[in-house]
């Protein structure tokens, strides 16, 4: 046995080591194209491509380029790899190309230059325009031909109109080769814009040389690559239009944007598009006509917006900002759902850059650039609310508060130093304070607290914006104008001391007044200094924003208005100047104090400069829509600038006899445009209050304040549901709650609190700073 199994090893161990593994190979059999047993199979190399296939290659005499990677596939469009090219061209006088690298020379190659100079290291350029074709090869396969344009050195290329004449005037349009197939869309005329989804061909002239020896080569120059300058997916600007690799360009939303034109390695400005801005918008309520609408708390109430063209087009997808002016108590929206009880007006703005933008030297030119606002949607909202009221003083160094869902007045809250402002945001979260040692902010979501202290930032607060982002800062020691952010740090100064500020409802644009100097900060077109403030010289002493926000009116010895809409005038065909918030309104009115009321229709304003004090109504006229062009055209075609955006005003004045004031420290109308209340600092013991009418003159009512110390209202402010006028006064140091009465139109001092407020050493002082926040009553 033992010798049986040996001479098995032995013959095991014998046979060839091939043998003895062949029967454990696994060849895999090739797959062929066809599907067949023969023929060419799927590794194989079956097209080279060359790129860019629709633009071919535009050099300069002389220049230098490079051939991108071929791309090569099989027959099943799979990728091959390939370890070596070789390129070739059918004419190396035009353009060159290096065999293996595929480096391109627009002209010829050295070759067997001698001297130790290797070949293919510099071009030599022979002046020869036209078009040479280049191939890479491999693997018995070769690519498709790419053109290669070469002609004399691109100066310039801009954007125009159609060619008449071929020969004389080619333009891109007249040359076979500039774009890549059919092309039936109408040419696209500079300084004209298109309707949205409308197409038109991008016309352009290419240029070498310049003055006397400028040369069109645009049969010569290749195919230009047009893009909208600065066309990213994350900017608005790239909505404005998108445009094919025909220069075909479609009207997306409306605005204007810089094309940029690429050839010969080379990126020029060549000219800008616009697609048509708004020339309407206009506000609906789908199931009410009323005005104003009542809606009830938390009920969806949808707003439409309808927007057209200047060519009288509809337009769609537009990024509208819809704006209230109460936005507490009735926040905007396309559907707006009312948490509280109030009134507000509704309006919508396509506002630039996020809508209707334009580059800053285009400002204007056919109407892109500027704002749209569309009409006002008065909103109602029945009920009651309840109030948080604060309570402080220039004098003391507490404030007070008291929920009136309990009625209980809080303890004084210490504040690290005395306030000389107090302006609350539209949320209610915070309370900012100024001083003139440093910023006090104060948490007023429930109990009070120091949220920040800022001693970099002493000052008068003036504003807050409505969205709770910016606050404005006015230093008098260091005379800086100062827009914050509300979470600490500065955004913009300018310097002046200002007196009154106020934001338009979109956040985006804010009226500073500031003795002589008008000042205006837009996030879109920064600081505009307005010196003199009014044609006349006179100072500027209060703001209020027209409804819609197209504009504002300014206190002073004449009270004025300037417009949103800046004039236009053309610098070039394609480049406007602008003059920012030109004037749009007088009135020999004397006012110190200013407010307008939430339908649009007046402007109040009292004044105790005269010898009586005095209440004015401006009954006001304010236009809509888009800002003007010309007369007969666009302020690209005409030389004449756009014109302003006009308002206008009927006058009404009513003498406030039953007191002497020495100034007038506010006008607070209530949010439903009914009533407005007069504060003041001086005597007379009564509360001014004046019911606008539509036409005409309104009527003014003198409420009688209690108790025999009152010498007059100095602060208030109207609750958010309008039931209630908190008035602090002076004399009693007391804030008396003026209610309706019980007959209609009637309204009464129908109690009073004592929020107990006194200096360091404990003497009593007035409250003259308040703010509230409405809350629901439960």
């Amino acid at each position: 046995m033992r010798r049986f199994v040996t001479l098995f090893v032995l013959l095991l161990s014998s046979l060839p080591f091939g043998v003895s593994i062949s029967g454990c190979a696994h060849n895999l059999a090739p797959t062929f194209c066809n599907g067949g047993d023969s023929g060419m199979t799927t590794t194989q190399a079956a097209t080279i491509v060359l790129q860019p296939v629709i633009y071919g290659i535009s050099l300069n005499y002389a220049e230098i380029g490079q051939l991108q990677g071929p791309t090569t596939t099989d027959c099943k469009g799979s990728n091959v790899g390939i370890s070596a090219y070789t390129y070739g061209t059918t004419d190396m006088t035009i353009a060159d190309v290096q065999p293996t690298t595929g480096r391109l020379c627009a002209g010829t190659w050295n070759r067997n230059s001698g001297g130790g100079i290797p070949d293919f290291t510099y071009c030599t350029p022979t002046n020869k325009s036209g078009i040479a074709y280049v191939t890479a090869s491999a693997d018995g396969v070769t690519s498709n031909p790419l053109p290669i344009f070469v002609h004399p050195v691109v100066t310039s290329i801009v954007l125009g109109g159609p060619s008449s004449n071929c020969t004389t005037d080619p333009t891109t349009a007249c040359c076979p080769l500039a774009t890549t197939g059919a092309v039936t869309a109408k040419p696209y005329l500079a300084n004209s814009c298109i309707s949205q989804g409308s197409t038109a061909q991008l016309v352009a002239r290419v240029y070498a040389g310049t003055g006397a020896n400028q040369t069109n080569i645009s049969c010569l120059a290749g195919h230009l690559q047009l893009s909208a300058q600065g066309e990213t997916s994350t900017t608005t600007i790239s909505q404005v239009v998108s445009i094919d690799q025909n220069g075909v360009a479609t009207a997306n939303q409306p605005g204007s944007v810089l094309i940029s034109a690429n050839i010969a390695n080379a990126a020029s400005s060549a000219g800008f598009f616009s697609t048509c801005p708004p020339a309407s918008i206009t506000l609906t309520t789908p199931g009410s006509t009323a005005n104003p609408v009542v809606v009830n708390q938390n009920n969806p109430q949808p707003i439409v917006a309808t927007a057209f063209d200047t060519n009288g087009v509809p337009l769609t997808g537009l990024s509208l900002e819809f704006v209230s002016t109460t936005p507490s108590t009735i926040p905007a929206g396309s559907t707006v759902t009312p948490p509280l009880a109030g009134a507000a007006s509704i309006s919508a703005v396509c506002q630039p850059p996020s809508c209707n933008p334009s580059s800053y030297n285009q400002i204007g030119l056919l109407g892109n650039g500027k704002p749209v606002t569309s009409n006002s949607v008065n909103i109602s909202v029945p009920g009651t609310n309840s109030t948080v009221l604060y309570m402080a003083s220039t004098q003391s160094q507490y404030m007070v508060q008291i929920d009136f869902t309990t009625s209980v007045l809080g303890q004084p809250f210490l504040l690290p130093y005395v306030p000389n402002s107090m302006v609350i945001s539209n949320d209610g979260f915070n309370i900012y304070m100024g001083s003139s040692t440093a910023l006090m902010v104060v948490n007023a979501v429930n109990t009070l607290s120091i949220a920040r202290t800022d001693p970099t930032s002493p000052g008068t607060v003036l504003a807050v914006s409505p969205n709770g982002d910016t606050i404005v800062l006015s230093d008098p020691v260091h005379q800086v104008i100062s827009l914050q952010s509300s979470t600490g740090g500065v955004i913009s100064t300018y310097g002046g001391v200002a007196t009154h500020a106020e934001f338009a409802p979109d956040s985006q644009t804010v009226y500073i007044t500031a003795g002589n100097q008008l000042l205006v900060y837009s996030a879109n077109t920064g600081w505009t200094n307005i010196v003199p403030a009014t044609s006349a010289g006179t100072p500027v002493t209060d703001v209020a924003i027209t409804v819609p926000a197209v504009g504002a009116y300014f206190a002073g010895p004449t009270t004025t208005a300037r417009s949103y809409c800046s004039v236009s005038t053309p610098t070039t065909p394609t480049n406007e100047a602008n003059l920012f918030y030109p004037s749009a309104d007088s009135s020999p009115a004397i006012t110190d104090r200013l407010a307008a009321t939430n339908d649009g229709m007046h402007v109040l304003g009292a004044t105790a400069t005269t010898p009586t004090p005095t209440l004015s109504d401006l009954r006001v006229n304010i236009p809509i829509g888009a800002c003007p062009l010309p007369s007969g055209g666009t302020s690209a075609t005409l030389t004449l600038p756009s014109p302003g955006l006009t308002f206008s005003n009927t006058l009404t004045t009513t003498l406030l006899t039953p007191l002497t004031a020495t100034a007038i420290t506010g006008v607070w109308p209530t949010s439903d445009s009914t009533l407005a209340f007069i504060t003041y600092t001086g005597s007379g013991g009564v509360l001014p209050a004046y019911a606008p009418a539509a036409s005409g003159q309104g009527t003014t009512t003198y409420i009688k304040l209690s108790g025999g110390t009152t010498t007059a209202p100095i602060a208030g402010v109207v609750s958010a549901d309008n039931s209630t006028f908190y008035a602090a006064t002076s004399g009693d140091n007391l804030v008396h709650l003026i209610k309706p009465g019980t007959t209609p139109g009637q309204w009464i001092d129908s109690s009073t609190l004592a929020p107990n407020l006194t200096t360091p050493t404990g003497t009593p002082v007035p409250v003259n700073l308040m703010a509230q926040k409405p809350r629901k009553t439960t």
